[in-house]
């Protein structure tokens, strides 16, 4: 008999090949499903949420695991911490419900891009911050302004990687904000789900914003545009971050989605 858990999953992305398992690469799919074989060998592959990008950052990948037996939730999350390395971590442990899937049942997201604007990089934030240089602060009135046409439900073909395979490049955007802090700055991303690079091409297209190379009403013309040559710079992995995942209400996995719970296709 089968017996389902969610697992809440966090790791430092900078020495994985991405969330999803590899055949000769390291991937966080691959290590927790290591760990978890140490003491069931039978069990089958976890499943998770999202397929974060090699270097890309998670405190909030959610995962679906099958052990062989019934454990406490407190003794599964320390015996699964026993066997993995110190950059990959379980957070938190409850049984699933029958029928639950964290894939198909997600209905919403947050990313946050974070920045380093300091003058120079700070070595302690590096692997997780993407450092800006620039000779003047970043304008973030425009890139306020300019965000603003990329909220709701739009074709992001220009905003989303050659290589993406998604069945359909519409997406949902339910909000974007600008978190300044001390000495960097948060884009935090909202949405349905997210294409492949969508993120990271939608961050470095408002820097370049922040640093004057667009202007600020030009947004909405490269979203119509459905061209990925017309959107800024992919920005680097390591200041990507999978925060947060909230999952149809009716699973009693965490918080209800805020946005309701349409979504569309992944």
């Amino acid at each position: 008999m089968s017996h389902p858990f969610f697992l809440t999953v966090a790791y430092a992305g900078t020495a994985f090949h991405g969330w999803q398992i590899q055949s000769a690469l390291r991937s966080g799919q691959g290590d927790l499903w290591k760990a978890l074989r140490a003491f069931d060998p039978g069990a089958p592959m976890p499943q998770g949420t999202g397929r974060t990008d090699a270097g890309v950052h998670a405190r909030g990948q959610g995962v679906l695991l099958q052990a062989n037996r019934d454990w406490e939730p407190y003794r599964l999350l320390m015996a699964l911490n026993a066997h993995l390395p110190p950059d990959i971590r379980v957070m938190a442990v409850q049984p699933a419900p029958e029928g639950f899937f964290p894939r198909q049942h997600a209905v919403a997201k947050r990313y946050v891009y974070r920045l380093d604007l300091r003058p120079a990089a700070d070595p302690l934030q590096a692997a997780f911050r993407w450092h800006v240089h620039q000779s003047s602060p970043l304008a973030l009135d425009a890139m306020a302004e300019a965000l603003r046409p990329l909220i709701g439900t739009h074709d992001f073909t220009s905003f989303r990687c050659v290589d993406c395979v998604a069945k359909t490049p519409v997406r949902t955007i339910h909000d974007i904000r600008i978190e300044p802090g001390d000495g960097g700055l948060d884009l935090v991303f909202e949405g349905t789900s997210f294409l492949m690079h969508q993120v990271r091409i939608l961050a470095g297209t408002l820097v370049e914003v922040g640093r004057g190379r667009r202007v600020a009403d030009s947004l909405a013309g490269v979203l119509a545009a459905k061209d990925r040559t017309r959107a800024g710079i992919t920005a680097p992995p390591e200041g990507l971050c999978l925060e947060k995942v909230w999952y149809g209400a009716q699973w009693g996995i965490g918080d209800p989605s805020p946005w309701g719970e349409s979504s569309q296709s992944k």
